[in-house]
Order: C-alpha cells, then sequence, then structure tokens
C-alpha cells in the first residue's frame, strides 16, 4: 500500500495583512509545521499580497530548514482566492491550508501517512479541530460529527445529504489531492460566508471521498478580532445576521451544482 508522502504534499499558507499579533501567530503556525513527528516535512508555499508590511515581514523572516516558496497574488486576495492561487503553484500531488493564526497538532501529518495507507480512495482527510478563542480557550470540536452513530452511510465518511442536514464542518487543515480540487472548481469567491461547506458539498456531490480522522489534528483560532467571521458578526459595515446567514446556507445548496464560479451576484432575500 502507498502512504500519503509528506514530501508529495505542500501546505498553503495565506497571509494579506499585518496587526500587532501576526508576528507571534504567524510563528506558531510555522513551528507547528517543523515539530511534525514525521522525517520528510512538507513544502510550504506563502501566498502573500502586495501589501508592503507583508512583504518585508516574510522577506526578513527565518523559516530555517522548511522547503519554503514565497508567491504574490495581487488579485483576488480574499482567503478564498489566495487559497485558488496558491493551488495553481502546487507542484505536489496533494496539499493542505494552514491559515497563519492556526497550528497543525504534531502528529497529524503522521496520521494523514498512516491512514493514507488504509483509505487509499479518499481523495480529501479532514482532521479533528479544536476549536479556540484568540486566548486560547476552548469553544469546542468540529468535523467529529461523522463519528456519531446513524450520521452518514459510513462511519468516517462525509456525504452530501449529511451535509445538506448539518452543515458545520472545516476544510482548514485539510489533505487533498490537487487534482480533485482543481475537477470540482476550487473555493468559490462568490459564496460569502459559507464557501468551505459549499465546496463539501460540491466535492460529496460529485463522489469525493471525505473522511475525518479521529484524532485531533489542529487548532482554530476561532472569532479572532479582524478576522472574516469576526467582521461578519461585530463588523458594522461587514454584519451578517441571522437571516442573512441563513441566505448563504441556502444560497451554498442552491449552488453546489455547479463546478465553476458563475459569478452571480447576490441579493440577501428579505422575511
Amino acid at each position: 500500500m502507498k502512504k500519503t508522502k509528506m514530501k508529495d504534499l505542500t501546505i498553503i499558507l495565506p497571509i494579506h495583512l499585518m496587526n500587532e499579533k501576526t508576528d507571534e501567530l504567524f510563528k506558531n503556525a510555522v513551528k507547528s509545521i517543523k515539530t511534525q513527528t514525521i522525517e520528510d516535512k512538507p513544502k510550504l508555499l506563502v501566498v502573500r499580497s502586495n501589501d508592503l508590511k507583508v512583504k518585508n515581514f516574510l522577506d526578513s523572516y527565518d523559516f530555517e530548514s522548511l522547503d519554503v516558496t514565497i508567491v504574490e497574488n495581487t488579485e483576488d486576495t480574499s482567503f478564498m482566492g489566495q487559497v485558488n492561487f496558491g493551488v495553481e503553484k502546487v507542484e505536489t500531488k496533494w496539499f493542505s491550508i494552514l491559515e497563519y493564526d492556526d497550528e497543525y497538532a504534531n502528529i497529524w501529518f503522521k496520521n494523514v501517512e498512516k491512514y493514507s495507507s488504509h483509505y487509499e480512495d479518499v481523495d480529501i482527510f479532514l482532521p479533528l479541530v479544536v476549536d479556540v478563542t484568540s486566548e486560547g480557550e476552548f469553544i469546542n470540536f468540529t468535523n467529529e460529527a461523522v463519528w456519531a452513530m446513524n450520521f452518514s452511510d459510513k462511519m468516517g465518511y462525509l456525504d452530501n445529504s449529511c451535509l445538506l442536514r448539518y452543515p458545520n464542518f472545516q476544510t482548514s487543515g485539510m489533505v487533498i489531492k490537487k487534482e480533485s480540487f482543481e475537477d470540482i472548481g476550487g473555493f468559490k469567491s462568490s459564496i460569502r460566508l459559507t464557501f468551505v461547506y459549499e465546496l463539501l458539498l460540491r466535492a460529496t456531490y460529485n463522489d469525493l471521498k471525505v473522511f475525518t480522522i479521529p484524532k485531533v489534528g489542529y487548532k482554530h483560532t476561532n472569532m479572532r478580532p479582524d478576522s472574516l467571521f469576526w467582521n461578519y458578526k461585530y463588523n458594522e459595515d461587514e454584519y451578517v445576521d441571522g437571516t442573512e446567514a441563513s441566505f448563504w446556507i441556502e444560497t451554498a445548496k442552491k449552488e453546489y451544482f455547479f463546478t465553476t464560479d458563475r459569478k452571480i451576484k447576490y441579493e440577501p432575500e428579505t422575511v
């Protein structure tokens, strides 16, 4: 059986703005790659914007022994656009996504190697995610629902019918085949708020095998001040209320049949 060798994997780490905590958070994210309990460390692809502070920060950053490539994306600098741009530059069979304020568990890639040797048909391995506050306080687990009785047809696997009933899954930290991601069209930048949900709906609709490894593999900082979802909840200019949030869930359910982004301009439904 062939394992998913980590030398055949690239980590995409998007960064487009700097704030007072970026240095420390970025350092911890990169450290979580260096401390992986595997012999072959993955490649690291940092996707940056043309923001001068970001450029200067990365130019002077010491990645030590990691195999690092830094690319500049001057077009769509949304999270979705940064990841899609990075995937185009990936030269390995697999890639993963690491947000600059998150961390991998040090056994995550070791577990991917192990499980991939037994689940050879899987296109996407999801980690069991620990959600924490910006102060590091535990909030909840995510991606664990597939290990509940009667949730999915095959325990551990995420399927389309389950997603239509239960949307709470994350793709941060996932390990996915580049070819599979490109075949289904990548992230859709026109899907606000629920772009992760829409991608997983599209993946399962197109018969990609999605499996959650039942080990804690990723720490996700949830609702960090100035983050995308913080803005949607607390920023007056970006605020999304319950009605609009429901609209974006329903939009994802309508859009996932299409493998390319149709660039539709959406208007929130009125009640």
